[in-house]
């Protein structure tokens, strides 16, 4: 427990979370300090916790996002999964009365367990060895509220004392952070795919977490495997959708080699939808049969696209069912009907 106040530290039960445990202890809460904003009761799924011993505790908040276009609620769960103290941090750090009436809600998780600190986006499980959470004060009468979250490798750890002349909140509430952004450390499964990055960061202002690159995948498949890379990832609560962006390459085990400028990616539902630009269009190459088109539609278990033609796109392609006999004439580029192979 941190020695400089208002910070909750140390492993907490959901129940706690709730406010229903006898136990919470406070360190030095200042006298007239607002009690701590209340944190609703995360619904984790087993999968996405790494094994506990009986009876561990898991320390977590969540962030609830209300759309504005379809009104719904969706929510970013953060867990530190060790029940460690000696392998990572877990706090908050409560507003004083000397900040300003709106100001949020300061939380570190750290951990350098084989767990991490997971993230639960949509259909997206993140993990990662620091993330420090913004949560904005709740609006009116809802329950939980969005804010901001920063993730990537590095530490965290407690202060005898708050650093002299440093006057942030977190060194007046005695932790120190340290990120350290650095490659395939951002850990992304989603299904039987896994990606990786080198830092998260998600905010309120657009609801959408954007993860930094160079980023690269495996899907595993007993059928055909698939590999890739792009410059980073981006995933909207909103539209619950996971997309890849920029110079975006899927290589398949079978032999087929797809680009496009952004792909939407859904493992759940095994497919992937490639768009590309004017400049550049979606392009899938297997062996000598090539696709380009302004939207390809991509069957992940089954390896085969097919293009989807907007209104004023085009389509083009090269098919050869056989290699030509000797001194014939290659045959010439055709345009296809809606689909291709």
């Amino acid at each position: 427990m941190s020695k400089a106040g208002w910070t909750w530290t140390g492993r907490a039960t959901l129940a706690l979370l709730l406010g229903l445990g006898a136990g919470m202890v406070w360190a030095q809460q200042a006298p007239g300090t607002p009690p701590p904003a209340t944190q609703s009761t995360p619904q984790v799924p087993p999968e996405d916790l790494a094994p506990q011993e009986p009876g561990a505790e898991q320390s977590s908040t969540e962030l609830v996002r209300r759309s504005e276009k379809d009104g719904k609620e969706r929510r970013i769960l953060i867990v530190k999964t060790g029940t460690r103290d000696d392998t990572g941090v877990f706090t908050f750090c409560q507003p004083t009365e000397s900040d300003p009436e709106d100001a949020p809600t300061l939380a570190v998780f750290s951990e350098t367990d084989v767990g991490g600190v997971r993230i639960t986006i949509d259909k997206n499980v993140i993990q990662v060895p620091l993330a420090l959470v913004t949560q904005l004060p709740p609006k009116g009468d809802e329950e939980g509220s969005d804010g901001r979250v920063e993730a990537s490798a590095g530490t965290a750890r407690f202060l005898d004392e708050a650093p002299p002349g440093k006057t942030d909140r977190l060194s007046r509430c005695g932790v120190e952070t340290s990120p350290k952004p650095a490659p395939n450390t951002v850990l992304v499964t989603q299904g039987r795919t896994e990606l990786k990055g080198q830092k998260l960061v998600y905010d309120s202002t657009d609801g959408i977490a954007r993860i930094d690159g160079p980023i690269t995948f495996q899907r595993r498949s007993d059928k055909d495997a698939l590999s890739g890379q792009s410059e980073r990832i981006e995933v909207s609560v909103d539209e619950e959708k996971t997309t890849l962006v920029g110079n975006v390459v899927l290589n398949s085990e079978g032999g087929r080699i797809s680009k496009a400028a952004r792909v939407e990616y859904d493992d759940t539902r095994n497919v992937a939808r490639l768009y590309g630009t004017p400049e550049q269009p979606a392009e899938s190459v297997k062996g000598q049969d090539v696709l380009r088109a302004g939207t390809i539609l991509y069957d992940l278990d089954r390896n085969e696209v097919r293009a989807v033609k907007a209104e004023g796109g085009t389509i083009t392609g090269e098919f050869v069912d056989a290699e030509p006999a000797p001194g014939t004439a290659a045959p010439a580029p055709v345009t296809p009907p809606g689909t291709g192979r």
